[in-house]
Order: C-alpha cells, then sequence, then structure tokens
C-alpha cells in the first residue's frame, strides 16, 4: 500500500488541514499497538519487548520491529492496512472537529447565515455553509420566528464550544444581532465614519438603536435609513417585521433623551445627574405616547440612555401638588418635593417609608411620621367612603 498511502496521506494533507507528521506519527504508535496485540507483548514498559514502527515519508514502506528483528508477515500487512485505514479515519474526525472549532471561534461576535434543515422541540437547525450545524435554542429566537425548512436566516454567532463535539450556539433575540445586521446594510458603519453608540431590543416587538456621525456632512440617522428606507427596510424583514427606532445620539444628555422618547414631544426635564435620574414632563396628551404600550417606550428609552426615566404629565402633577397641599402635616413647598420623588397620591404616600421622606427638604424624621400616618388615615377614610357607595349602589 506504499503509493496510495502516500497518496491519501497527501490528499488529506491538503484537503483537511491534517499535518503529514502528525498522521505519520498517528500510523506508528497504532501499529506499534497492534504488533504488541498480534504477538502478545504485554503493554508493561518493564515487560514488554522494543516494539519500533518505521515509516519512509517519501517511498511509504512502513517496516515495523521487535527487539530488532523486522516482522515479515502477510497475517501483520493486512492488520497494518487496516489500522493504518482506521487511524487516518480517526485523524480526519479529529481534524475537521478542530479546524471547526476554530474556525468559528474566531467567529464569536459576528453573524453568520445559514439554511434551516432541521426543526427540533427545543432548537433550530442550521445548515452553516456545510461547514458546521448552528443551534439557535428556543429561548434564542424571537417571537417573530417562525421558519420553513431551507429557508436561508442569519443568527448571532453567541458561542462556540467543544462538547461530545463542536457546538455552535446562535442567538436571533440578541440585540448585538441588530448591530451586526446595520454593519452589513450600511456602508458607513462598516466604514467608521457612523458609530452605533447603544442599542436597546425587546425582541420581536422593538429596538432602538442610538447613532453618531464622526463626519459632520453625513447623516447618522439619513444614512441608516438608506434612500426611501431601503436600509432599514431590510433589516426589519430580516428581523420579522420588529419595528426599529433610530436615534441621534448627542453628549447633550437632555436633547439625547429627546431622540430616546420619540414620537412624544418633551415639555421639561430635570437630571439628577449624580443618580442617573431623569424627570420627564409631557402634555396629558403625550404621556401614553411617551410611555407606550406596556411602558415599552419608556422602558427602551431608558435602557438606551443608561439613565431612570420618569414620565409625567404636567397637568398630573400639579393636581397631585394641589391634592397633598390640602393634608394639615404637608406644606405647599412640601407637596412639590414629594411630587417630585414619585408620591402622586395620598394612597403612595400611605405606602412610604418614613425614612425616605426624611431625606427630602423641609422634612425631618419627626414630620416624615405624622404625613405618613395621617396618608394612611385619609386612605383609610376614603376606602370606607367607597366601599358605603358600593353597598348603596348594590342594594
Amino acid at each position: 500500500m506504499n503509493k496510495e498511502f502516500l497518496t491519501v496521506i497527501g490528499q488529506l494533507e491538503r484537503e483537511k488541514g491534517v499535518s503529514r507528521d502528525v498522521l505519520l506519527e498517528a500510523v506508528k504508535h497504532a501499529l506499534a499497538i497492534a504488533a504488541k496485540k498480534v504477538y502478545k507483548i504485554s503493554n508493561n514498559e518493564e515487560e514488554s519487548g522494543d516494539v519500533k514502527v518505521e515509516i519512509d515519508p517519501t517511498k511509504g514502506d512502513i517496516k515495523v520491529f521487535i527487539d530488532g528483528e523486522e516482522i515479515v508477515s502477510k497475517e501483520f500487512g493486512r492488520i497494518a492496512a487496516q489500522t493504518a485505514r482506521q487511524v487516518i479515519i480517526q485523524k480526519i474526525r479529529e481534524a475537521e472537529k478542530d479546524n471547526t472549532y476554530k474556525d468559528f471561534k474566531d467567529k464569536e461576535g459576528s453573524i453568520v447565515s445559514g439554511v434551516v434543515y432541521r426543526m427540533e422541540k427545543k432548537a433550530v437547525i442550521l445548515d452553516i455553509m456545510g461547514k458546521g450545524e448552528g443551534i439557535i435554542p428556543n429561548s434564542f429566537l424571537s417571537p417573530l420566528d417562525k421558519f420553513r425548512m431551507g429557508e436561508r436566516v442569519k443568527a448571532y454567532v453567541y458561542e462556540v464550544k467543544k462538547d461530545k463535539g463542536v457546538q455552535i450556539i446562535l442567538s436571533r433575540r440578541h440585540e448585538a444581532l441588530v448591530r451586526k445586521l446595520f454593519e452589513l446594510e450600511v456602508p458607513e458603519i462598516f466604514e467608521g465614519i457612523v458609530e452605533v453608540k447603544s442599542i436597546a431590543r425587546e425582541a420581536g416587538e422593538r429596538t432602538k438603536i442610538a447613532v453618531f456621525s464622526k463626519d459632520d456632512k453625513v447623516d447618522c440617522v439619513g444614512a441608516c435609513v438608506g434612500i426611501r428606507g431601503a436600509r432599514v427596510k431590510n433589516t426589519i424583514d430580516e428581523l420579522r417585521g420588529e419595528k426599529i427606532d433610530i436615534v441621534r445620539w448627542g453628549d447633550d444628555i437632555k436633547e439625547f433623551i429627546k431622540q430616546a422618547l420619540q414620537p412624544a414631544a418633551i415639555l421639561r426635564i430635570d437630571l439628577d445627574r449624580e443618580n442617573k435620574r431623569a424627570k420627564v414632563i409631557v402634555a396629558p396628551d403625550q404621556l401614553s405616547l411617551a410611555i407606550g404600550k406596556r411602558g415599552q417606550n419608556v422602558r427602551l428609552a431608558s435602557k438606551l440612555v443608561g439613565w431612570e426615566i420618569d414620565v409625567r404629565s404636567k397637568e398630573l402633577i400639579e393636581t397631585a401638588i394641589k391634592t397633598l397641599s390640602t393634608m394639615k402635616s404637608v406644606g405647599a413647598k412640601s407637596a412639590v418635593h414629594i411630587v417630585d420623588y414619585g408620591f402622586m397620591t395620598v394612597e403612595s404616600l400611605a405606602r412610604a417609608k418614613a425614612d425616605d421622606l426624611a431625606t427630602l427638604k423641609g422634612i425631618g424624621p419627626k414630620k416624615a411620621a405624622q404625613i405618613i400616618e395621617e396618608a394612611i388615615q385619609m386612605s383609610k377614610t376614603a376606602s370606607k367612603v367607597r366601599a358605603d357607595k358600593t353597598k348603596e349602589a348594590g342594594s
């Protein structure tokens, strides 16, 4: 098998990336073990005979020696050929696993394209360009993801690990998927002219992405939207219709918050820079728009900006101050501070902690306790009145 053996070795080296020296050494080791088995030589080095295997790297001649004497046997020749074949197959598998692991380990944090070829109860399996299997666990799928067999899909390479083979874990939920999709669609982002500053995503529903242009001549938002919205539309299509808000990033935190809360119109923003909290005042007709469905808009804006954002209506604040000012233990100035802190009703004030109120301007521990006690009594009275009205209505 001399010429055939060398041909196979050379072919594997070229196609599979398996080192010639590694293959030859593996064959030598396997043949030495085979010789010990055939001639019943102990594997204990102190008791065994000296087994030596030589392979001529140019001619492919294989010679096996035991205690210096060459083995010449048709039986062993057959075993040698079989053993060499098994070792080569094993090394091919190991090399392919190592190459797949190395190739995809380098791709962690990027996106790959694959074809859906199997759908299981707990995951969707992609064939990634014939080079490996990508697994998207159900928990890493977007709620909008509904795939068909043979469909081409892009996914974020979340993790690559060796565990009984190579596991390529992909994600369709990760916010970095949106970043990478924009890099593909927007040349200005790929080239570094436009920078993605932050992303806030609730997969399957909405994503907010903040962008900044390093070139005054390039409009960062316009570059991401594209002509007639083509660029952002391609990204939305890949995400199965997920809504995307492109926000202009800036150093002015107030302006950035206004941008993040779009499409709501903002009247005023008060900042607590030390605690990174922003109180946003809007008109009554803008309150639901600023907060969003189930609080989504303000929640995503807070994550995008990195500040806690509290959205309130101007009229509601004025009403709250007026209501709390009627309490005997609360003056007009104290009512302003209490509402600013976040207590908008007598009921919420009744659930407050005295230590929290005591930190507000003009309110000490003693007064805080009095305010809470009065709020509790007022809440009980109001509850009793409501109960009586309900009873009367039912009788």
